[in-house]
């Protein structure tokens, strides 16, 4: 297969190519492991290469799942897996190993997905863009080389977004499968809290907030791996209401006439760009023609800088277990270059956190996810801008200088419309919904009640059936 055949198919439909062997999980790899070392490496995306070891295991692939045997991506982060080490994009915990794969990476295999590489991250995967110094500079936005990618799964948005694979694994603690989604114009979705498993390792990331998941260039592959993922696990500390039977069977039907609220405005008079607002004008246009009813609404009255503050105590604290953890391990003394400026400033504050202000930050959570369910008693779904801006210039959100607080306040103005998701554990989507003249993408969101992915994942197949974005594949100029 040529890589120009290879990029323009969603993961399904090379699966059908595998099911009715037009082709192998072993050609399937050689294109991607092309893509990577090309376009890979023009938009530094990729970390961790196992690739000849991973074109041998697609040679003796035996088909299963869904995907059959395609090549996969999986994120810098905690989703361990025997082949590919981590570093969760820190100096500090460069070159982690795994004895066994988390439950996670046991269902992508098991679904048909062959993980060959790790996507870059920035540093404790706690940023809105991706510009780690432990992978060697900045991760790209493959429309824009000048701006960001997003964060914290900038590299898999990118790595979708440029054609190396179709689907890729993210996670999200506070919009970083849906900032990065938004930011490279692909399709990404947040889950319900409990909807997928976190063990054996652990119960839960960064109190509850974090979520893992997939990006991909098509509704229905993300609908595929989530049926092929998702499930209780035993042991859990939360469980999403059950699913039904075949999210991608759902997609293939419209839903019937939805109620969605509309938000074009923030919190605390935040501003949202022009773009943004019109990314949700024409996203209600078509959902009206569709015959939904959508109705303007404001966002619910509540604290959003005690919000802000909660969600930046709860990372903290987590900075401050990362680092200890691995102190403790290795029997150093923590040096100036282990971590970034920003980052090591938030070790720092972090280690002034209270046990009051842990409890007050897991309690406002809460305190918000009863705010919200109230307010979705009154709609099926609710569509915001997912971002209050275009992709920021590289440097915008730097972890090279200034404190830990403001950084998460900076970043709170430009993901302002997803953080608050985390702690509500709502599941939503990112989408792009317009493309400006100089051909970025702009994204709007789409949120569900609780444990409501099926509808999340129809409107948001429906938007993709009348305006299909697939087939744009960003290609680095380098690379084109």
């Amino acid at each position: 297969m040529r890589n120009v055949d290879y990029e323009k198919l969603d993961g399904l439909a090379l699966a059908d190519l595998l099911a009715r062997k037009e082709v192998s999980s072993a050609e399937l790899m050689t294109c991607a492991i092309d893509l990577a070392r090309s376009r890979g490496a023009a938009l530094n995306a990729i970390s961790y290469e196992r690739y000849d070891e991973s074109l041998v295991i697609a040679r003796t692939w035996t088909p299963r799942g869904p995907f059959g045997g395609i090549p996969f991506l999986l994120k810098d982060t905690a989703v361990a897996h025997v082949r590919l080490p981590t570093s969760s994009g820190s100096r500090l915990l460069r070159d982690t190993t795994y004895a066994r794969n988390a439950t996670l990476a046991d269902r992508f295999e098991s679904a048909g997905l062959i993980p060959f590489a790790r996507t870059t991250v920035p540093e404790f995967c706690m940023a809105a863009t991706t510009e780690a110094a432990c992978n060697g500079g900045p991760t790209l936005n493959p429309w824009d080389p000048t701006r960001s990618p997003g964060g914290s799964s900038g590299g898999a948005a990118a790595a979708v977004a440029c054609g190396i694979v179709p689907v890729a694994h993210g996670s999200d603690g506070g919009g970083s499968i849906r900032i990065p989604a938004a930011a490279c114009g692909v399709y990404g979705l947040k889950v319900s809290r409990g909807r997928l498993p976190m063990g054996p390792f652990r119960g839960e990331g960064w109190g509850g907030l974090a979520s893992d998941g997939v990006l991909s260039r098509s509704v229905r592959d993300t609908a595929a791996a989530l049926d092929a993922t998702c499930g209780y696990e035993p042991g859990s500390p939360y469980a999403a209401p059950p699913a039904p039977d075949s999210y991608l069977d759902l997609i293939k039907r419209a839903p019937g006439p939805l109620r969605i609220a509309v938000w074009r405005q923030a919190w605390n008079d935040i501003p949202v760009a022009a773009e943004c607002v019109a990314a949700v004008d024409h996203a209600v246009e078509l959902l009206r023609a569709a015959g939904h009813e959508l109705i303007d609404s404001a966002p619910p009255e509540l604290d959003y800088d005690a919000l802000v503050q909660s969600h930046a105590d709860m990372l903290s604290a987590n900075i401050v277990v990362s680092v200890d953890t691995r102190l403790g391990l290795t029997g150093k003394a923590l040096q100036d270059d282990d971590l970034e400026p920003v980052m090591r400033n938030g070790y720092d504050y972090g280690k002034t956190i209270s046990t009051s202000q842990y409890i007050g930050a897991v309690g406002r959570f809460h305190a918000v996810g009863r705010i919200l369910d109230a307010y979705m008693q009154d709609y099926d779904l609710l569509l915001t801008p997912a971002l209050t801006q275009l992709p920021p210039k590289l440097g915008y959100l730097s972890m090279r200088e200034g404190t830990y607080l403001d950084f998460r306040r900076k970043i709170a103005r430009y993901g302002t419309f997803a953080a608050i998701f985390n702690a509500t554990g709502q599941p939503a989507a990112s989408l792009p919904a317009l493309w400006t003249e100089s051909g970025l993408p702009v994204a709007i969101q789409f949120v569900g009640r609780f444990g409501r992915e099926d509808l999340v994942l129809q409107a948001s197949a429906q938007i993709e059936q009348v305006q299909p974005w697939a087939h744009r594949i960003a290609r680095p100029a380098s690379q084109a």
